[in-house]
């Protein structure tokens, strides 16, 4: 069982105040810390677990500037086989789809039976790069996976729905999937998974080792372009109801009363 899992490092906003940098483009990733993305850690594990259990390979795939190879490291502390690192900046600017033809150019002559990746970024929260790979590749795939059993040629895979309900659905391997949080516990890196980490090879591919041009790429081969980012403007201010308990629950029905509500 031969898998290729593709990974994103992604700043953590959780708690950050951002700003949007000089370009107007993007926003300031100074002083944000940067980690895998939380999805990725999710498809890393299954496809860890995938390997304990059926034997094969895991290889860990990332595309990203100077410092993207940390989460790659992290892949290989959690015992995955090999890590290829896409990195060029003709790369910059990538929109989903030009970062699924750079994952394309980059996998598709290597041996798997299943590419995992994270159903969404926590970046930007597309959820269309595992689609648009998959496509390119030719093969089955599904997303927003919450279960996985090999069966010989075949996988099975539950997949989560709206409403809480989940479908089992059958794909012909090889196969690309979408992992949802909450399938499996991600492990923790140990000590010594990190000193391993640091003696194994990471593969650097470049533009031209993949075999695109820059119009490929970057802007010039993305279908959309980020113009402008900017703070959506505050159009309300929130009332702050004070008082006694009653006093607040009849200003409350009042207001409720006013917007017609009841």
């Amino acid at each position: 069982m031969d898998i290729i899992v593709c990974v994103k490092q992604t700043p953590d906003t959780s708690e950050a105040d951002l700003a949007i940098d000089k370009t107007g483009r993007n926003i300031k990733t100074a002083g944000l810390v940067l980690e895998i993305n939380e999805w990725d850690e999710y498809a890393v594990e299954e496809a860890l677990l995938l390997r304990e259990r059926l034997g094969g390979s895991v290889t860990a795939v990332t595309m990203g500037p100077e410092g993207a190879d940390a989460v790659l490291r992290r892949c290989l502390a959690k015992g995955a086989d090999m890590a290829i690192w896409l990195k060029d900046e003709a790369f910059e600017g990538s929109d989903a789809h030009a970062i699924a033809r750079i994952l394309h150019a980059a996998i598709k002559d290597q041996p798997f039976d299943l590419v995992m990746v994270g159903t969404q970024a926590s970046d930007l929260g597309e959820s269309v790069v595992g689609v648009y790979l998959a496509g390119l590749l030719g093969v089955p795939h599904a997303s927003m996976v919450k279960a996985v059993d090999v069966m010989d040629e075949k996988v099975r895979v539950n997949r989560e729905l709206e409403g809480g309900l989940e479908e089992s659905v059958e794909l012909l391997m090889p196969a690309v999937l979408t992992v949802q949080t909450g399938i499996n516990e991600p492990r923790y890196v140990s000590i010594m998974g990190i000193r391993k980490a640091r003696r194994k090879e990471v593969k650097v591919l470049g533009l031209e080792d993949i075999g695109l041009t820059p119009q490929d790429v970057g802007e010039e081969g993305s279908w959309m372009r980020v113009e402008r980012m900017y703070r959506p403007p505050v159009e309300k201010e929130p009332e702050i109801l004070s008082g006694s308990p009653d006093e607040v629950a009849s200003k409350l029905v009042e207001a409720f009363r006013a917007r017609g509500l009841i």
